[in-house]
């Protein structure tokens, strides 16, 4: 069988083992995937350097063939499922390239994973505050392209803050660096902001450097149990009110509760409607007296508290939250969760609102998520490949996005837009605002492209998302 031409100059561009053609189904996807999203491709190329990123760029912006950056994989939006063209997967761009301890900071390239990111700072005293999901296998690269947050988002901020420096091919295949180890640069306009949540639209990133921190010698959780979702959305504004600068301040309604309530150390109690899971960090004595001022701040109206101090009890805690939504798919076999972000005191509201759109739709709901920020993960249980219940829950996320901009919000808080949400960057914004965004994206990549009907692009009439 002929190879078809574009596989062929490939291979001759980057090596022949690096160009996969027919593309694996693995590449097709992201964790949108039981949602019926897949996509296909012409070729999957597998770059060793940012060279090979450049000239593959450079050979498909002359061809016009669309071009896909791919990280781990682990996206919520479809940002990395391809309609077509090439798929770049960086992962093999996995190298350290330097590690500066006494200065608190790094450079790695784009395919190295949060896990290991995150591992090497530890190893030499200093953090990497930014944790989304999945660390194992989501890389850094995705990371940044999606400014991913994560529960210690409320006090260190999402992964884009810990970002000084990075470097990207943009079209037509150039590559470019942006800040670096520097921690001040205002000489121009904020390129690297740009970048950062970029969703790969504006430019591939093949590396970034990071920010670091020394490692609290302390980081202690105080969970928190109510009857109900306004006395837990209650006691969240407290801590706020009450100045309390907690690391983390999570929040799992009933439904998401009553889903994971088997593991949760200790055991839930009875009457149990609303979690509230904080973090206190510091010195050792300065995180013990955050803990025990918190927990004081929780207890009111609470069922109980809860304040473990061992590393075994902490680390059981946190292994339950990151346990949160396997369990919540468990319960019927597939989910459709989406990000939403609204004022903090409007947090109870959106909460009560996603039940009741899944009421509304026939459809069993509940939240969880990161109140301090007032980012919900939103969800609507649906069994597995069942085409109805799928459609039910993208009519319901469609109101789900309304409810979160009628709240004075927005669609969403840290999954970025990719291919499930595109359109709705023109309900949330001005035409004028939105007229930039777009005028932004025509500046790095006229051709549009680079990973193409993402983020500003307006959905089709009537389109549903491919199968």
């Amino acid at each position: 069988m002929t190879e078809p031409p574009l596989a062929r100059d490939l291979r001759r561009l980057v090596g022949g083992e690096q160009v996969l053609a027919p593309p694996p189904q693995r590449y097709l996807a992201d964790a949108t995937e039981a949602r019926g999203i897949r996509g296909k491709a012409d070729a999957v190329v597998l770059p060793r350097s940012p060279g090979e990123v450049a000239a593959v760029v450079s050979y498909c912006y002359e061809r016009e063939v669309s071009v896909v950056p791919r990280g781990g994989g682990t996206g919520y939006a479809g940002g990395a499922v391809p309609d077509g063209g090439v798929v770049l997967a960086l992962e093999r761009l996995s190298r350290l390239r330097s590690l500066d301890p006494f200065l608190w900071r790094m450079c790695v390239e784009a395919g190295v994973t949060t896990a290991d990111v995150r591992r090497l700072a530890r190893e030499n005293g200093l953090l990497f505050p930014p944790d989304p999901g999945a660390a194992e296998s989501s890389q850094i690269g995705g990371n940044v392209a999606t400014n991913a947050g994560g529960p210690h988002a409320f006090k260190y901020g999402p992964t884009g803050a810990w970002v000084s420096g990075l470097e990207a091919v943009v079209p037509p295949g150039e590559l470019v660096t942006v800040g670096g180890p520097i921690r001040k640069d205002v000489a121009g306009y904020d390129l690297k902001s740009l970048l950062v949540g970029s969703e790969g639209t504006l430019g591939v990133i093949t590396a970034v450097w990071l920010r670091l921190i020394p490692a609290p010698e302390a980081a202690l959780p105080i969970a928190a149990f109510y009857r109900s979702s306004a006395e837990g959305c209650a006691a969240i504004e407290r801590v706020l009110a009450n100045g309390l600068t907690v690391a983390a301040l999570e929040f799992a309604d009933r439904g998401t509760v009553t889903a994971a309530a088997a593991t949760f150390p200790g055991g839930v109690p009875r009457g149990a409607k609303f979690l509230v899971l904080a973090e206190a960090d510091g010195s050792a004595a300065a995180a013990a007296e955050l803990q025990r001022n918190t927990r004081q701040v929780l207890l009111e109206s609470a069922i109980t508290t809860i304040a473990p101090a061992n590393a075994t009890e902490i680390m059981r805690f946190w292994r339950w939250r990151d346990g949160i939504s396997l369990a919540v798919t468990a319960q019927r076999g597939g989910k459709v969760s989406e990000d939403i972000v609204v004022p903090t005191d409007r947090l109870h509201e959106a909460i009560e609102g996603t039940l009741e759109i899944g009421r509304r739709h026939r459809l069993q709901a509940c939240s969880w998520g990161h109140a301090g920020d007032g980012n919900l993960h939103s969800t609507f249980l649906v069994t597995g490949g069942n085409a109805a219940e799928l459609a039910a829950a993208a009519s319901a996320a469609e109101e789900l996005f309304a409810l979160a901009l009628a709240l004075g919000g927005s669609v969403s808080g840290e999954h970025g837009i990719g291919h499930v949400k595109r359109g709705q960057l023109a309900k949330q914004w001005s035409p004028r605002a939105l007229e930039l965004h777009t005028a932004l994206k025509d500046v790095f990549d006229p051709k549009g492209l680079l990973n193409p009907g993402k983020k500003a692009a307006q959905a089709a009439k009537g389109e549903q998302p491919r199968t």
